[in-house]
């Protein structure tokens, strides 16, 4: 056995091998030592007494998915082991072999770690010159794509939008494999000895299509190759590549993503995040279309129109809305259902569920019927109309409750096929004529307590009580002693139990013929129903979105191929939810390439300026995602790129200060802006002295407006500022307009309004916050004096002196404010400043002696 193990292992790799013994699953060597403290378990040996005894644990069989799971989670493969041959029939040693290798990438069920609402890509990378190319897969839905980005830059971005669970990437290229790494999951280092099965698959899935790049079609063969390596059961479900080009998509880089919350809120759950805002839909493959439809948003007005014609109709249709959604409720998540008829993975369960569910897609399909629908929903009807019969004929052969395994029998309705129906027969004659004989036996021996039972290993036998072995007749032959009695058998009895075994046995391998036979119809159809349950997915995505949207009074957005974004009582859709009814105060926006390209944001802390600036983002994102939006009117113009420079805080693993982390997001900002770029910037230049702060952010300003990444294109801004300084833009460049969140003051409170108004900001009001935030009341007082001194030209004042100390009076803390003037005019050098250094420098001077 352990030479059969050995063998196994050698094709196992480094993956922790699940070894079939019995019932149990049994892990050795190495592989013990490693799984059992991950997984709670006793280690313990084989020839204890061997000078060297062989370390060992074990899992049962019926369990092992939670288990792969864990170790999943510490970032192993298992390697799964199974019995091939009939225990009962193998004379010797029983069969084995590696049936599947599971990997993070690869994982088929939510016992193994897989989340319902969350994709499971596998993506491999390769590298050709300058261009990467990235395939991804989605081994439990069919999904299959591929790009091919210019630069590992672009390839960054690209994998992080993707999200793999696990990124393949073949030896020998320390840049891809820190870009793998870069992308989170487990980065996999693996070359295919063979890769023409994978050659092959590709040639099948293309469909006679476009042949993809070079480069391309390599990672798609690494990919396959992958797959077919470790699944080891079919890829008959996997959809014709989706090649498509990076900047196909309006594009968000992974800091941009968080920033907004579009995929996780703060606490890193689904909670707060644009995704949880909009997911009505009723089933899990709804929720990761939605999801995707998030992640890349059209950027062609006619695909988003047709999303949005869809979502109008099902927003004012609310009876079709919620039949549709029931009866998707009740169809589950077909289309990782569907899947698993394409790794060979479904059992007569399975089968059933499937069946059940095509009946419901047809009334799905009868409930969108009529020729006024829009063509989406029409798209919809044709590609979800299940294959003609199947649904009924499943139904009509299996039982309602089948077994887990087609070999545990029970599997076949009763009066679904003649042959079965007999054998069942016999083994119900054979089980009456037991009885029977128990009764005969009973009254002719006298024996009260007489009974026949039934051991797994004996099988049936006479069990007689010890009072009662003087009573036992001739033709009863011994068979076992127990300390209670005896077991015994007749000729009779051991007839009837061969005629019970023999019908019972044929009675199961008449079954399992039926099911193959089913699963070869089934299996026939893989490409309509794949094509069925992504055609579901879209529709209940398409739901969900209408749900959203009349639940909270969303808007249709009208998009264009202009640049002027026109917002009319926006409002923040996640903030809204979060808040009580009615309480989210909405405010406009307006921003275009000629009268109002940068709005400058001016208020105080906790006023809404942040908030004002994501909802702008999110409601353009909405709309790209053709998905109506939290206005009274909008329109947006088609935008290829939406950058966030929001919060800061320090990278420890990569050394950066927070100052530092704000400068590379910056910088990537500036060095990447495109014709139809919308720009949102929530402070610039805080980590770093005051005079160096408003010079960068006066300095980036300049540049957003002066851009022009296209003839006559503008980039579009909004920058929200604690610098006052900056306000004096509008004076000078033509597209800078000053904006505030209006505020209202009350005896010594503040009143956030929340209201976006024309204007600067007078004051920050940054005392009052501290006070709102809960700051100690002298230290809210002490700040009001040298706010005060501060405003009029003083130098703040050392506090007095507590009472009964020494009172050694200091200083101020600056000097006579004409010297300190005198002393910074003679520290200045003019050879080294730049004009805009000097302009700040003689402006802060000029107010300085302004005020005395």
């Amino acid at each position: 056995m352990l030479a059969q193990y050995l063998k196994v292992k050698e094709q196992a790799g480094d993956a922790v091998l699940f070894f079939r013994l019995g019932d149990f699953y049994e892990m050795f060597f190495e592989d013990a030592e490693r799984a059992a403290p991950l997984l709670d378990l006793t280690l313990t040996s084989r020839n204890k007494d061997a000078p060297n005894p062989v370390p060992m644990c074990g899992v049962p069989y019926h369990a092992a998915q939670g288990y792969v799971g864990r170790l999943l989670g510490h970032g192993l493969k298992v390697a799964i082991c199974d019995q091939l041959g009939d225990p009962a029939k193998s004379p010797g040693l029983v069969e084995r072999g590696l049936v599947r290798v599971i990997t993070p990438g690869t994982v088929l069920d939510e016992d193994e770690g897989l989340e319902p609402s969350e994709p499971g890509f596998l993506a491999a990378v390769v590298r050709s010159g300058g261009d990467v190319a990235i395939a991804s897969v989605e081994v439990t839905t069919g999904q299959l794509r591929c790009c091919v980005a210019p630069t590992l830059r672009a390839a960054s971005e690209e994998l992080a939008r993707i999200g793999p669970r696990e990124t393949v990437i073949g030896p020998g290229d320390d840049e891809l494999r820190a870009l793998a790494e870069e992308a989170g999951g487990t980065p996999t280092v693996w070359e295919a000895r063979d890769d023409t099965e994978a050659a092959a698959a590709l040639d099948r899935l293309q469909h006679g299509g476009s042949e993809p790049d070079p480069v391309g079609a390599s990672a798609l063969r690494l990919a396959l190759a992958y797959v077919g390596d470790t699944v080891r059961g079919g890829l008959d479900h996997l959809r014709a590549p989706e090649h498509y080009a990076v900047g196909e998509h309006l594009m968000l880089d992974d800091r941009s993503r968080r920033n907004l919350a579009v995929l996780e809120g703060a606490d890193g759950g689904r909670h707060g995040s644009l995704w949880w805002a909009l997911d009505r839909c009723r089933t899990s493959m709804g929720s990761r279309r939605l999801r995707d439809w998030l992640l890349y948003p059209l950027l062609e007005l006619e695909g988003i129109g047709a999303r949005l014609d869809a979502v109008e109709v099902l927003v004012e249709s609310p009876g079709l809305r919620e039949d549709l959604g029931e009866a998707l409720r009740a169809v589950g998540d077909v289309e990782r259902l569907v899947a698993r008829f394409g790794v060979r993975r479904a059992g007569p369960r399975e089968v059933a569920r499937l069946g059940r569910a095509l009946g419901l897609v047809a009334r799905v399909v009868a409930q969108i019927g009529g020729d006024d629908l829009p063509a989406l929903l029409r798209s919809v009807r044709e590609r979800a109309a299940p294959p003609p019969g199947l649904g009924d004929r499943i139904l009509a052969r299996i039982s309602d409750e089948p077994p887990m395994n087609a070999s545990e029998g029970g599997v076949i309705r009763a009066g679904a096929d003649d042959e079965v129906d007999r054998l069942r027969g016999l083994l119900g004659d054979a089980q009456r004529l037991i009885a029977e004989l128990e009764a005969r036996e009973r009254e002719a021996t006298g024996i009260a307590s007489l009974k026949i039972k039934y051991h797994r290993v004996l099988g049936y036998f006479f069990d007689v009580t010890k009072p009662n072995l003087k009573l036992v007749p001739d033709h009863f032959v011994r068979r076992q002693s127990m300390a209670s009695g005896e077991r015994f058998s007749s000729p009779e009895l051991k007839d009837l139990e061969d005629q019970l075994s023999t019908a019972e046995s044929r009675a199961v391998e008449r079954e399992v013929v039926l099911f193959d036979e089913l699963l070869g119809e089934i299996q026939a159809q893989q490409s309509v129903l794949t094509v069925l349950a992504h055609a579901l997915a879209d529709l209940d995505a398409l739901c969900g979105l209408a749900a959203a949207a009349h639940e909270h009074g969303y808007v249709r957005p009208r998009l264009h191929r202009g640049d002027a974004i026109r917002i009319r009582e926006g409002r923040h859709p996640v903030v809204e939810q979060t808040s009580a009814r009615g309480s989210f105060v909405a405010n406009d926006v307006a921003l275009d390439g000629r009268t109002e390209q940068v709005v400058l944001l001016t208020g105080p802390n906790m006023a809404g300026k942040s908030t004002y600036l994501r909802q702008v983002a999110l409601i353009v994102l909405m709309a790209h995602a053709g998905s109506f939006v939290p206005a009274a009117e909008a329109e947006v113009p088609l935008t290829d790129r939406i950058w966030t420079r929001v919060g800061a805080a320090d990278d420890l693993v990569a050394g950066d200060s927070t100052f530092m982390v704000e400068m590379k997001e910056t910088a990537a900002i500036l060095g990447n802006l495109t014709a139809r770029t919308l720009v949102i910037l929530d402070e610039i230049g805080r980590g770093t002295s005051t005079y160096d702060g408003i010079a960068i952010a006066w300095a980036v300003a300049e540049h957003l407006h002066e851009c022009e990444p296209a003839p006559g294109a503008r980039v579009k801004t909004l920058f929200a500022t604690h610098f006052h300084e900056l306000t004096a833009l509008a004076a000078e460049l033509p597209r800078v307009e000053n904006h505030s969140v209006s505020v209202r003051e009350w005896k010594d409170d503040v009143l956030f309004l929340r209201k976006v108004v024309p204007g600067p900001a007078s004051r920050s009001y940054g005392i009052a916050v501290a006070r709102l935030a809960g700051v100690p009341d002298g230290v809210v007082r002490r700040a009001r004096d040298l706010l005060q001194q501060l405003e009029q030209g003083k130098g703040p004042e050392a506090a007095p002196a507590a009472a009964g100390t020494d009172p050694n009076p200091q200083m101020d803390l600056f000097d006579d404010p004409a010297a300190a003037l005198r002393r910074e005019l003679a520290r200045i050098d003019v050879d080294s400043m730049t004009p805009l250094d000097a302009l700040t420098r003689l402006a802060e001077l000029r107010d300085w002696a302004r005020r005395g």
